[in-house]
């Protein structure tokens, strides 16, 4: 489902990374690192991650020179069994939340959401907003992490942080342009450890519908952006959108998985980042900034996320993926 949008605009964004993400390329780019420790202070992961999440709304909050009052509504998720960290994160803002959940592919749907309710006219701005935290991920979906098993290199690496953008029917720089909601894929994919594989079915199916929902080639798009496929997924990509759709996308395309760290030195993110914030880290810090300056005019933002669960991995379940796409554009000199 592909659709349009007039009057849907992105004010501020932020970024708040932790140690692992401030030792990649994109350091520059966070508004905010936490370079110690995976505990940030904090008495455990998850409340860790809960910081990571207030953080990065305070911030945006503090750019836009805005109160908690004036949102209008808040949108999050994250990983943690009952979207707990964006609960938890959003609770002291007092603002009427939409708590969602698309795994990795979280910040799109937010975004997705939010400005189909700006567009109509419901509401005047809102935060999308979302986290993820290496070790609070590991500890639900890959318990007991003290075992150390090592893993292959096609796994991929939860990212920690927090990320949120503001959208408004305020006009700037950036126009939210159209967006795809994707569907809920199943290619027979069970292999935890390659999340790459499990999701690129679902990048192909999304990229593929709203290009031809549009009439639009890739060369329509400087850049086109999936969220976590990782080094191998992205291949995967390149090579499955040739053979299954007769389009090149290598050209425009990248992975924010593969942008976020330094996958020449960091050997422990093994194929790349993974998590909701893995390409929210990317997008609402590098990829907006140059959008703000016209260096980038049009960009498609593909969130990928694998429907993870370990019971029905256990009871023998294939893993089921899902991506949602934005485009947006700059206004830069128009």
């Amino acid at each position: 489902m592909t659709f349009k949008f007039n009057k849907v605009y992105i004010g501020k964004s932020s970024t708040v990374a932790g140690p692992y993400e401030a030792k990649g390329p994109l350091k520059n780019t966070f508004d905010k690192v936490y370079e110690k420790d995976l505990y940030l202070g904090e008495k455990s992961w998850e409340k860790a991650e809960v910081k990571l999440l207030e953080d990065s709304m305070k911030i945006v909050l503090k750019k836009l020179g805005k109160q908690k009052e004036d949102l209008d509504l808040i949108i999050a998720g994250d990983l943690l069994n009952q979207i707990s960290s964006s609960c938890y994160g959003s609770q002291k803002l007092k603002t009427p939340f939409l708590g969602i959940y698309s795994a990795c592919a979280t910040s799109i749907e937010g975004m997705i959401i939010g400005s189909t309710f700006i567009e109509g006219g419901k509401i005047n701005n809102c935060l999308a907003a979302t986290s993820s935290h290496n070790m609070s991920s590991e500890k639900q979906f890959r318990n007991p992490t003290e075992y150390g098993a090592p893993k292959p290199k096609t796994a991929t690496f939860t990212a920690t942080g927090g990320a949120c953008v503001y959208l408004s029917n305020e006009k700037s720089k950036i126009k939210v342009e159209s967006a795809t909601i994707g569907r809920i894929v199943d290619m027979n994919q069970n292999d935890p450890l390659h999340m790459g594989a499990v999701m690129v079915p679902a990048a192909a199916d999304t990229i593929h519908q709203h290009l031809t929902d549009l009439g639009r080639d890739p060369s329509y798009y400087d850049l086109i952006l999936t969220g976590d496929l990782g080094m191998y997924g992205k291949e995967i990509l390149k090579d499955y959108m040739k053979a299954e759709y007769q389009l090149e996308i290598g050209e425009h395309y990248n992975d924010c998985g593969t942008l976020l760290y330094d996958l020449n030195n960091q050997k422990e993110v093994l194929a790349g980042g993974s998590g909701p914030v893995c390409s929210a880290l990317v997008n609402y810090g590098h990829i907006l900034k140059l959008l703000e300056e016209g260096t980038l005019k049009r960009v498609l933002l593909v969130a990928t996320g694998a429907l993870f669960s370990p019971t029905f991995v256990y009871q023998k379940e294939n893993i089921l993926s899902i991506a949602h796409a934005i485009s947006l554009e700059s206004e830069v000199g128009k």
